[in-house]
């Protein structure tokens, strides 16, 4: 069946070269645009000058292909993401085989992870609509962005809106899927106001897997003579039937959260800026007896930070800043806890502009009764040629225990308030490669060693509890590889694929663990995406994926959409060939839906641009 739909998918995009509407003549490939993006290094540069393993999606390209945050996470293969329902309802991402907790998700970048479980991190009230770009840190991050970057992280990004537009989107599915959302823009040269809003019905696959999903968001940008003052306010409420998603129980769990983020430029050297983060869990054991057994967890997050940059010479850069955070949780099984951080860093940045570049930084990291914790980076990249460039890094990383982790208490499960922070430290070596727009890629060789690692696991044979637990010695060894091809007719074609390999220390015998073992060892995809007879635009995916330790299983998705004018009819298809497949397996396994097909209707009203 793999093998089929591999030539399938293959053949089909090649075969539509012939029969595009466009000139039969010779045509140019649309001229390269530079991409800058901000994450993996302290200032904003270029993407080819980045020394770091960095994978940016721009979102705004095509909305009607992509409706989901989801659809293009799964494009990086090094991304582990482990759904327990559609569009990102409760779900878990990892990169290079790290837990869910060591991957730090942030927005604007501006640290937005759940203090009370790394099951929450995604759980973003951002609408699709609001977001500019995605930008995915491959490796340790805590020098740059502190606690939790052990993996890599997941920047969310929005902008100030180019025109001033009015977009609504409406459209229904298969299994009760009701969606609408909508969009409302007004962009002049000194101020601009977007708000955007999602919401998303579905009576669900199965029995107790019914869904809602509203979000809303406001982003505000300002320039007056002190500098450019950026604002998002958001707020999502997701109330979801969980069964089978913590065993075999019909639960019920309803998420909300809050998000506020403020950043002021102080000239053009100095930024200031402030982050709140707030979401509660409110989770059933069975959802028609709630008074058998249920929690409630109410955490917040708050973040503040000064940074600064400053040029040394032409080419070299100082950038270092202080930042505070302090998190705090209110649970009837948790209970009542808070913490503070402080940190300050500095980071010295040289760089000849397609010749060489090296970076070396270090971040100390204050918690606790004065307990530090010391993270150092550094990172080089050579330009062997116009188009080919080595890279190359070193960095530490660290995070601390959740609230979950070091006080949940359940028939089956036991946190451990005595638990170490988790270190690690990770090395790579990188090879970019472009042709003139025309064929790119990269390959990446990683290692990381873990110290401190913290899971659930059995204390002996006869004790059926899983008690969290730190451990030692994990090391883990992978590659990542990926081949972009632009070809005529706007027509694209990506290749990628992320091979890994972890192993443990002797001690832990024949014990389980929950979740450290539970990665991606093998995982691959081939993407398409172009233009079709009729001036139809699509894009298709074909993923194969292995869990160590599973049978491997492949996805399929696609989507069209064709624009009338103001209106754009869509069409989506998830999980074409209907495979009977879950991304959680532990405690149980999690079922999750079969095809899913969505058609509707976009309308834009767009005004001038910005003056």
């Amino acid at each position: 069946m793999v093998k089929r739909l591999f030539l399938m998918f293959v053949v089909c995009p090649l075969f539509a070269f012939g029969f595009d509407d466009a000139p039969t003549g010779t045509q140019k490939i649309p001229p390269r645009q530079e991409l800058v993006v901000v994450t993996g290094a302290f200032e904003p540069l270029p993407l080819d000058e980045a020394d770091r393993a960095v994978t940016a999606f721009e979102t705004r390209n095509q909305p009607l292909l992509f409706p989901s945050f989801i659809d293009y996470l799964l494009l990086e293969p090094s991304v582990d993401l482990r759904q327990r329902a559609s569009d990102g309802i409760q779900c878990d991402v990892s990169i290079r085989g790290a837990t869910f907790g060591q991957t730090l998700v942030l927005i604007n970048g501006l640290r937005a992870n759940d203090p009370q479980s790394g099951h929450h991190n995604l759980d973003q009230p951002l609408p699709m609509g609001a977001l500019e770009r995605i930008e995915v840190l491959r490796g340790t991050g805590s020098t740059l962005y502190g606690a939790d970057a052990i993996g890599g992280a997941v920047n969310f990004i929005t902008a100030a809106p180019a025109v001033s537009e009015f977009r609504t989107t409406i459209a229904f599915g298969n299994f009760g899927i009701n969606q609408q959302s909508g969009a409302a823009a007004y962009s002049r040269r000194r101020f601009s106001e977007q708000l955007t809003f999602e919401r998303e019905f579905s009576t669900g696959f199965m029995p107790d897997r019914d869904y809602r999903n509203l979000q809303t968001a406001s982003n505000t940008h300002l320039k007056s003579g002190i500098g450019h003052t950026t604002l998002l306010l958001a707020y999502g409420d997701k109330p979801f039937g969980a069964d089978q998603f913590y065993g075999n129980w019909n639960s019920w769990e309803r998420t909300t959260g809050w998000f506020a983020g403020l950043s002021q430029d102080l000239g053009s050297k100095t930024q200031v800026s402030f982050g709140f983060r707030r979401h509660t869990d409110q989770f059933v054991l069975l959802r028609d007896h709630p008074e058998v057994y249920a929690n409630h967890h109410a955490s917040e997050s708050w973040e503040y930070a000064l940074r600064r940059h400053d040029k040394l010479a032409t080419n070299a850069t100082l950038s270092y800043g202080a930042e505070g955070y302090r998190d705090s949780i209110d649970s009837n099984n948790l209970g009542h806890h808070a913490r503070n951080r402080g940190a300050v860093y500095a980071n010295f940045d040289v760089r000849a502009l397609r010749r060489f570049s090296f970076s070396v930084g270090a971040r100390e990291e204050a918690y606790g009764s004065l307990r530090t914790n010391f993270n150092p980076s550094a990172s080089a990249g050579y330009w062997l040629s116009s188009r080919l460039k080595l890279r190359a890094s070193a960095s530490r990383a660290f995070r601390l225990p959740t609230y979950t982790e070091l006080y949940y208490s359940d028939p089956a499960t036991r946190g451990n308030p005595n638990l170490h922070p988790e270190s690690a430290w990770s090395y790579e070596v990188g090879l970019d490669w472009n042709s003139a727009g025309v064929l790119g890629g990269d390959v990446t060789v990683f290692h990381r060693r873990e110290r401190y690692g913290i899971d659930y696991m059995q204390r002996s044979s006869a004790d059926p509890l899983q008690y969290a637990t730190n451990v030692q010695n994990l090391n883990f060894t992978g590659i990542e590889t990926t081949l972009r091809l632009r070809l005529p007719h706007s027509q694209q074609v990506d290749f990628a694929y992320a091979g890994l390999h972890g192993n443990r220390d002797s001690s832990f015998g024949n014990l389980r663990s929950r979740y450290l073992f539970n990665y991606l060892s093998n995982n691959g995809s081939i993407g398409w995406q172009g233009s079709l007879p009729g001036k139809i635009m699509a894009r298709t995916r074909l993923g194969v994926t292995e869990r160590r330790g599973l049978d491997p299983y492949a996805l399929w998705d696609a989507a069209l959409t064709r624009t009338f004018g103001r209106v754009s009819p869509f069409v989506q298809f998830t999980n074409l060939t209907d495979t009977r497949y879950e991304e959680i397996t532990v405690p149980a396994p999690v079922p999750m839906p079969g095809r899913t097909v969505v058609g509707g209707m976009n309308f834009v009203l767009r005004g001038s641009a910005s003056k």
